[in-house]
């Protein structure tokens, strides 16, 4: 098909990647502008874009899709369909309607739940047993478009939003290469109104661990949040990020080191911290943690 790609994120290559190896014709990419990025502040291009240009595919990213100018030179390229995933910018009713069949989007959740801007931490925060994602034939609203295709996964014991991310960004590609061969033959279907959850996007305030919570939510915020912002705590006025965890059995006063494996109680219960990273410095995995930063049994976090 002759078709627009429309992403930013790593998340979003994957896809790229599949449509472009499925052979359809990509005729213009659309990525977020060049950001800031590194020591010295150099505008570095989005994931996207970088990849995009690997392949020898033309890239454009407009600040904004709002201007007639915008919308008028997306339409003539006459796409028969344009591809969306984690682009960033919100599309106006002229750019979906421009592609014959409109713009499809890959979201990764199951929706109607999780709908918004951080599904995949959203998902684990709440202690989900499974989610997955969806082609989405994509309306003025917020992810409320009917639903073409959809995969659900199970969300594995341990698993991070990084582990998650990455698992759903490849079935994502893979979904929506299997969308395009099928379309004519796809009915689209409505979302239900029940079961509507929002994701909304992380708040660095929601990061701050409360060793008082139960150690399953202490776990779930502690992968949810992981890589970024990751969820932290303070020790000796030096904040230090939790970017794994496991529950273990244990008791004890919230926020006590039960153990020399970094065992942690918590108001029920207790999580292992299995990989932690000090402010300025590389994440590490616990053991080798503990022989710069010494957390030993009776510690308060």
């Amino acid at each position: 098909m002759r078709l627009i790609f429309m992403g930013t994120p790593d998340f979003s290559v994957p896809a790229l990647e599949a449509l472009h190896g499925a052979g359809h014709d990509i005729v213009c990419v659309y990525s977020q502008p060049p950001r800031p990025a590194g020591r010295g502040k150099k505008d570095r291009p989005s994931p996207v874009q970088a990849r995009a240009e690997a392949l020898g595919l033309p890239v454009r990213h407009p600040v904004s899709l709002r201007a007639p100018d915008a919308q008028a030179e997306f339409a003539a390229l006459d796409a028969e369909i344009a591809v969306v995933v984690a682009y960033g910018l919100i599309l106006p009713q002229p750019i979906l309607d421009a592609p014959t069949h409109g713009c499809l989007n890959i979201h990764a959740s199951l929706l109607p739940r999780w709908r918004g801007a951080a599904p995949i931490h959203r998902a684990i925060m709440a202690g989900d047993a499974e989610t997955g994602v969806c082609i989405m034939q994509m309306e003025a609203g917020l992810d409320t478009g009917p639903v073409l295709m959809r995969d659900a996964t199970p969300i594995e014991a341990g698993e991070t939003t990084a582990m998650l991310h990455d698992r759903l960004s490849v079935i994502g590609a893979t979904l929506i290469v299997s969308a395009l061969a099928r379309l004519p033959d796809l009915t689209p279907e409505a979302q239900p109104e029940a079961g509507v959850t929002y994701a909304h996007k992380i708040d660095k305030t929601e990061a701050a661990i409360d060793w008082s919570l139960s150690a399953t939510e202490v776990d779930r915020q502690i992968r949810g949040l992981s890589p970024f912002p990751g969820a932290w705590f303070e020790r000796d006025g030096v904040r230090i990020k939790v970017l794994g965890s496991a529950l273990v059995s244990g008791e004890g006063a919230p926020g006590i080191v039960l153990d020399d494996a970094l065992s942690v109680a918590c108001g029920t219960g207790a999580v292992r911290l299995t990989r932690l990273q000090r402010a300025g410095k590389g994440a590490q995995d616990a053991d080798v943690f503990l022989r710069g930063t010494p957390l030993p049994p009776g510690a308060q976090l």
